[in-house]
């Protein structure tokens, strides 16, 4: 048998192949680490400090301030924040009340929010002042939203540093603070959290609906991955038992990952929840020197991450000996992390990093490399405790390959979504006989360890965030003076991909390539724009007159 599940138990000593899952709700690990662990530290932000107890009383208070906006059960409600504690709290403020979260990209333009908003069906959104002054509140009447909570990134900053953050935020080019002044429909997060707390009518079940991910598709059409609070709860047990050895109540997360992402989500977030672990906040993962700072500062043992921010750590030009010593677990997902890297940045901190994989689809986590024992690097490891893998055939989706032998990789167990959000086609092609059906193209090798190849799908990766070509194409031929477009990503050392793109013009039309990267940073969130342009006479297309984006990737990769 070619096996569905390649298991040894000698790679991860400790960790079954099954686990007895808990039946509890995301809120509910809240609830108990707040029972149990009232006085440990639960979120750590600049010089803020918040116990379990005071995170708890927080998100029972926004919960209430939630319902007077008219969040009920089954409603949606935006969350557009960096990492910050109104991220941390509104999350759970709405999953407390049966409500559904849509975590939402701080880069995205009116644009984009218009689609997903409207979409989701959202009314309520919290989002910052300096978006809400820079982006939405231009853009207010074509976007579905009745009520905007406002946050602000110096809010949960403690005297006298608050002063000097919104001092130096409001010299920034451009200010990223700013007075949104009271008016119908826009409210101040501030004053609602302090809210008398009122306990939920409407506490979810594990089998309701918790977040609305958004991701994307072979068409690039963005589709809300309907993750279940059993799928989230099932994916937090399943990481806690991998990583064995942990402490609850004494752990230090690094929660520099972009909390919209799945991956910042899970592992930086619901995952130091699970174990009351304290979350250190980095509101820009960019800064390298906050990040160092706090690891430092505030003893960080665990770190997720993705490649690029690894390789900054490494480079940040005054790192000190000792900056990383506390660091004893890494995780890393997102792209393969070069071997360097990874011995470099082990040999520093004398922690361990496992790479592994996941998709939105699947809460994300679904593959990972043993924490102790065998490791392979390049490859994104074993299947995660009570997850069934295989790779199958491309062609009809069902044969089985061998050993070594590239096809899609398939997986199924707890954590996999319900489906997508009100589109049953893509749905029934994602989900079939119980598989999720990733588009990724996988090896496994004699050992039973996977390693992704490719992609089915023509998506792009840049610094960890999903760019769709089909997306990028639109906007670039909404241009007057453009005909056809192609977007491809190219490898980035230190990025992982870079986005290109290929432009014919209209006969007799005219545009330079700073017009059009101006014009896309104005329809495109900024990881998304292309880095170059190159202008064309035609592009290669197949027969049937479909560009052939291969060719162009092969082209480029020649020079």
């Amino acid at each position: 048998m070619k096996g569905v599940r390649p298991w040894h138990g000698s790679y991860e000593a400790g960790v079954p192949a099954t686990l007895a899952l808990e039946a509890l709700t995301v809120p509910q690990f809240l609830e108990r680490a707040a029972r149990e662990y009232g006085d440990a530290t639960a979120i750590i932000y600049f010089n803020r400090r918040l116990t379990y107890r005071e995170l708890q009383e927080h998100v029972a208070r926004f919960a209430t301030a939630l319902t007077r906006l008219g969040v009920v059960r089954d409603s949606r409600v935006a969350i557009q924040l960096p990492n910050i504690p109104q991220t941390v709290i509104a999350y759970y403020a709405t999953l407390a009340l049966g409500a559904h979260v849509v975590m939402t990209n701080p880069l995205y333009t009116p644009r984009e929010l218009e689609h997903q908003w409207r979409d989701a069906g959202c009314r309520v959104a919290v989002v910052t002042d300096f978006l809400f002054a820079s982006r939405i509140g231009p853009a207010r009447a074509q976007l579905p939203i009745e009520h905007y909570v406002i946050a602000s990134i110096p809010d949960y900053i403690r005297l006298p540093l608050r002063f000097v953050a919104r001092w130096k935020l409001s010299r920034a080019d451009p200010p990223r603070v700013s007075n949104v002044a009271p008016e119908a429909g826009v409210h101040s997060f501030v004053k609602l959290i302090r809210t008398k707390p009122q306990p939920s009518l409407t506490p979810p079940r594990v089998d309701d609906l918790a977040v609305l991910q958004y991701t994307g598709g072979t068409t690039g059409v963005s589709k809300g991955a309907m993750l279940t609070h059993g799928n989230l709860s099932a994916n937090l047990q399943q990481c806690r038992a991998w990583f064995t050895g942990l402490t609850a109540g004494k752990e230090v997360f690094l929660t520099a990952l972009p909390l919209f992402h799945s991956f910042g989500m899970t592992a930086a977030m619901n995952f130091p929840m699970s174990v009351a672990g304290a979350m250190v906040l980095i509101p820009d993962p960019r800064d390298i020197k906050a990040t160092v700072r706090a690891i430092a500062r505030h003893g960080v043992t665990l770190l997720p991450a993705v490649p690029p921010i690894f390789n900054a750590i490494l480079n940040y030009p005054k790192l000190g000996a000792g900056d990383l010593r506390s660091v004893r677990r890494c995780f890393c997902g997102s792209a393969s992390l070069p071997e360097d890297i990874l011995q470099r940045f082990e040999a520093i901190t004398g922690a361990r990093i496992v790479e592994g994989f996941g998709l939105s689809e699947a809460s994300p986590v679904t593959h990972m490399n043993p924490v102790n024992g065998l490791r392979k690097y390049g490859s994104i490891g074993i299947p995660i405790p009570n997850t069934d893998a295989k790779i199958v055939n491309m062609d009809d989706g069902v044969t089985e390959t061998g050993r070594g032998e590239i096809g899609e990789l398939v997986i199924r167990g707890p954590q996999i979504m319900r489906g997508y959000w009100k589109m049953p086609e893509e749905t029934a092609h994602a989900l079939r006989d119980g598989w999720l059906y990733t588009g990724d193209l996988a090896v496994m090798d004699a050992d039973g360890f996977f390693r992704i190849v490719g992609r089915k799908k023509e998506m792009i990766v840049v610094s960890g965030y999903k760019v769709f070509p089909d997306e990028v194409d639109g906007v670039l031929m909404a241009h007057p003076a453009v005909l056809e477009a192609a977007t491809i990503g190219l490898p980035d050392a230190k990025r992982g991909e870079r986005v290109k793109s290929f432009v014919v013009l209209k006969p007799g039309a005219q545009a330079s390539v700073q017009e059009l990267l101006a014009y896309c940073r104005e329809n495109l969130a900024a990881y998304k724009v292309p880095r170059t342009v190159e202008f064309r006479a035609e592009l290669p297309k197949s027969g049937a007159l479909k560009t052939l984006r291969r060719v162009l990737v092969e082209e480029e990769l020649a020079r």
